[in-house]
């Protein structure tokens, strides 16, 4: 795993934009695998800002995101589809036909799930994969457990994980109680990761997926399988 070290979110997010957009320069009809969260705002406010200027070009691109609550409606501003449309979507020149976020109002998850993986299969391998990391080492909505789902599949949030997301709701029991999430070996297909963490809370998480030895207590820790891992990180994460 390649760590870059950056001095604050700032120069995190920069760094991201210019990993992603050096890979849709490189191939203008790029897979990009998406996440939400607070920490990839930076990464696609400076993306937004590239295509606005000329200097990246969007109209060739598929994406696929990670995950997305279930059940939410695509309309409910906690929604994955509602972020991405507000944060990236709707400012660049994409076809929103091809940009892919799990179905979070099917009526059967788990029929939702296949139709995903098949969706992922169709439009070809991811050329890099974004990812953000959980204070405890979750990837996605993979939690840490004794065992952990290797495709797309339906899994039921933490009580953990309920309460650091009620900030978002209007309360706690706002809360979707599930999530379709890509498993981890849906994530460990694409060509190339980029993961991003900033801020002390994320130290712990970090430390364990950097010490190379794989647990699914820290589903962060099996990223290290894979042969083509960015981590990009502040000092604070780093514990430095």
């Amino acid at each position: 795993m390649k760590v870059i070290l950056c001095n604050d979110y700032e120069e995190m997010s920069e760094k991201a934009a210019r990993m992603v957009a050096d890979v849709m320069r490189q191939k203008p009809d790029a897979v990009l695998g998406l996440a939400t969260g607070s920490t990839p705002e930076g990464m696609y406010s400076r993306l937004v800002a590239m295509n606005r200027a000329g200097e990246l070009d969007f109209s060739g691109v598929t994406t696929v995101n990670l995950d997305e609550y279930y059940p939410i409606s695509p309309e409910n501003d906690q929604s994955y589809r509602y972020f991405m449309n507000t944060h990236l979507f709707d400012h660049v020149n994409i076809d929103k036909t091809r940009t892919f976020v799990p179905d979070g109002m099917a009526s059967d998850p788990e029929a939702a799930c296949a139709a995903y993986e098949e969706t992922l299969r169709q439009v070809g391998q991811v050329d890099i994969q974004i990812l953000g990391i959980g204070q405890n080492g979750h990837i996605g909505f993979n939690e840490p457990a004794e065992a952990l789902e290797v495709p797309t599949h339906v899994t039921a949030l933490t009580e953990s994980t309920i309460k650091a997301n009620a900030r978002f709701f209007a309360s706690e029991s706002d809360v979707p109680t599930h999530a379709l999430t890509m498993g981890m070996g849906t994530i460990l297909r694409a060509k190339s990761i980029l993961i991003m963490a900033n801020g002390q809370a994320k130290q712990a998480a970090v430390r364990t997926m950097l010490e190379g030895k794989l647990t699914t207590g820290c589903p962060a820790s099996l990223l290290n399988l894979h042969a083509d891992v960015t981590l990009l990180c502040d000092r604070a994460a780093l514990g430095q």
